[in-house]
């Protein structure tokens, strides 16, 4: 197993490739999500798993916590799309409920203090830098990562809130890498959010004329 910590230098820092190719599964999710690809699934369960060995390599507890819950969260979302797409229509997307949104916010606000709290006095969860904005991007991605599960049009709203922390969070720590990534989903982000809204309605607008028939 000795390849999980295999690296290469770049600009004198040594790079782990199961962090980079992680990192570029990731990527590689939100556009399969745009596609609302059964493939979303297996692959963010790949990039999860290959981040999680990052982690443990570099001794991150938070961010292997926060690998593991991806996980469990993948195989949760593949099972809810794969049901889904056995119906008649397929899987439609939606946007969230009152209710719903009202869940998904208190959700976030909650686990972020929840999150923040551990974070800063569990020794062996202690970030060095910016607890509650880290556990702020922990909860929000994970929330994200259920609404999307679900199928959810509100789930992009919800990146673009992550994404308004990580990227200046990730430059402001030098971690320019991390910055640009964060960078490249904001704007898959915003075009998946266009495009799962108007798929949205156009499913939304048959059933209300059918009702006003």
């Amino acid at each position: 197993m000795s390849w999980l910590n295999a690296s290469f230098g770049l600009f004198g820092e040594h790079v782990l490739w199961t962090d980079l190719i992680g990192n570029v599964l990731s990527l590689a999710v939100v556009y399969l999500a745009m596609r609302k690809t059964l493939w979303t699934w297996p692959v963010q369960l790949a990039g999860a798993l290959l981040l999680l060995a990052a982690s443990l390599h570099a001794h991150v507890p938070g961010n292997a916590l926060k690998q593991m819950l991806f996980c469990v969260l993948a195989v949760y979302g593949w099972a809810m799309w794969t049901r889904g797409r056995r119906e008649e229509r397929g899987l439609a997307v939606r946007q969230a409920t009152l209710r719903e949104r009202v869940v998904l916010i208190a959700a976030l606000l909650l686990g972020t203090a929840v999150v923040a709290e551990l974070f800063i006095h569990l020794d062996w969860l202690k970030v060095a830098w910016s607890p509650w904005a880290n556990a702020y991007i922990f909860v929000g991605s994970a929330v994200a990562t259920f609404a999307q599960s679900r199928a959810l049009v509100d789930f992009w709203i919800v990146w673009v809130l992550v994404d308004l922390v990580g990227v200046p969070l990730a430059l402001k720590s030098g971690l320019y890498v991390s910055g640009a990534v964060y960078g490249v989903f904001f704007v898959l982000v915003m075009v998946g959010f266009r495009n799962w809204l108007r798929e949205s309605r156009d499913v939304r607008a048959p059933q209300n004329k059918a009702v006003t028939a």
